[in-house]
């Protein structure tokens, strides 16, 4: 491991510290023919799912070998979340039920990391309730995880290190991924857009990119080492490239990946409506290793809410976007987040959210009760509207949008499309599941010999969230 921090001495007691801890954990191999073990548990986003790919590089390392038992675990890592307050009271409800299990194994090392130790009230909380917690640290400074677990070692008290901003990206860092087929790359951190809902600025930091040359040499790594498709992840990629010497945008970004050899698919998440520029459709529409698909939250329908929400852009805007979209890139799928019951919501601002998507015809919406965040400005608005009107207008907003789904995909009934077999089908073993250019799902009967292969599947039968197919010889 090379890392590539600015600050040497840093490289190096992170390096001493690997070291140590991996002499450690050899010797105690040696002696009981056991490796040490280690478990995490990953709350909220691909952003959140990746970071765990480098805690787990960094545990490696270290010697830990990952285990799936909690009983048998030599430390535990809960990667939090903080976008919904459901996340978060089940991060807290699972470090409870741990604590006898520290009382028995009192070595155990228990962890808690990510975007909810980013918020003050929060790990404060933490310190106070769950003292037999051992590293507390947040989401910009998973890279010290080695440092932080020799001090726990070497202390009887918590480990606290939640820095409150971090303008460095730390490349090179080890990484185990949890899968040879499709894999996320990291173009951008942070946000800049404060949505008044949202909390991601504020656990997540500032826009920082990465330099696209180290983009470039990551993506070329995967693509020697067999993967077929990379997701480019930031909190808002459209607006990548701000701030870097190199004048770089994101579609140029997308041209450069596209030209590379190895890699057969590119996705990337997510999309701020407000920064989706002609040029990046014509990227996506020009660059054939684009998939058709784009995820675009619009988060309301009502030009009153955007406003509210400081989405900066419009109800028409928007839907001149997905028409846009549309008319560079026919076959396109566009997905999106939906907030029902933001504060003083009323039934005629929740009806524009129903006219816009029965107008943008979105083929699958991720949809979300409003949910107080401590620390946003939408959390200290009047008019917050009441939960029974919140889930009514939930299940109206869901019926809609599963009408639409539905008849979309019966559109593909009898259609051969490309799919690029994943893994043995969760639901039936005797199926396969992959997904198609557009991020749909298909089940379909056939060997296990087919994942990571590229299969052309025909759709017998269509169903609102689902495909199923057959794949043809």
């Amino acid at each position: 491991m090379k890392l590539n921090i600015a600050d040497i001495e840093k490289i190096d007691e992170i390096q001493n510290a690997i070291n140590e801890i991996m002499k450690i954990n050899n010797n105690i191999y040696y002696e009981t023919g056991n490796k040490k073990k280690y478990m995490i548990f990953t709350f909220g986003c691909q952003m959140n799912e990746h970071d765990t790919e480098v805690l787990s590089g960094l545990l490696e390392e270290m010697g830990y070998e990952h285990t799936n038992s909690i009983k048998e675990s030599d430390i535990i890592i809960f990667n939090t979340c903080s976008v919904r307050e459901h996340a978060e009271n089940r991060v807290l409800g699972r470090i409870s039920q741990l604590k006898p299990l520290k009382n028995i194994k009192p070595d155990l090392i228990l962890g808690i990391c990510g975007c909810m130790m980013q918020e003050k009230n929060m790990s404060e909380y933490v310190l106070e309730h769950f003292p037999y917690v051992d590293l507390i640290f947040g989401t910009h400074n998973i890279h010290e995880l080695p440092v932080l677990i020799k001090k726990a070692m070497e202390s009887n008290s918590v480990i606290y290190d939640v820095w409150e901003n971090n303008q460095d990206i730390v490349e090179n860092l080890p990484m185990t991924r949890k899968d040879k087929i499709k894999a996320y790359v990291n173009i951008m951190y942070g946000c800049n857009n404060f949505c008044t809902y949202c909390i991601v600025p504020y656990v997540r930091g500032r826009e920082r990119s990465r330099k696209p040359e180290d983009i470039i040499n990551e993506v070329k790594v995967l693509a020697d080492e067999g993967y077929k498709e990379i997701t480019l992840l930031g909190q808002n990629v459209n607006s990548y490239g701000r701030g870097l010497e190199k004048k770089i945008d994101f579609a140029d970004l997308l041209y450069m990946i596209n030209e590379m050899n190895g890699i057969e698919r590119i996705r990337f998440t997510t999309s701020h409506p407000k920064d989706l520029s002609d040029k990046l459709i014509y990227a996506m529409r020009d660059c054939e290793k684009v998939c058709e698909h784009i995820h675009l939250p619009v988060q309301a329908g009502s030009d009153r809410i955007l406003k509210l929400m400081n989405r900066h852009y419009t109800k028409e805007s928007y839907l001149l976007l997905v028409d846009k979209l549309r008319q560079n890139i026919p076959d396109i799928a566009i997905t999106t987040d939906i907030i029902v019951g933001f504060p003083s919501e009323t039934d005629e601002d929740f009806i524009e959210t129903l006219d816009l998507v029965k107008k943008a015809e979105f083929d699958l919406a991720y949809t979300f009760i409003y949910s107080k965040r401590t620390g946003t400005i939408a959390a200290q608005m009047d008019n917050q509207v009441q939960d029974e009107i919140k889930h009514k207008r939930l299940d109206e907003l869901i019926k809609l949008q599963n009408s639409i789904s539905l008849e979309k995909n019966s559109r593909l009934k009898d259609v051969v499309v490309e799919v690029l077999v994943e893994e043995v089908s969760k639901r039936d073993i005797n199926k396969l599941s992959g997904r198609t250019r557009t991020n749909k799902l298909v089940h379909f009967p056939g060997d296990d010999s087919l994942i990571g292969c590229l299969a052309n599947v025909k759709i017998t039968e269509p169903r609102a969230y689902t495909l199923i197919g057959e794949i043809l010889e």
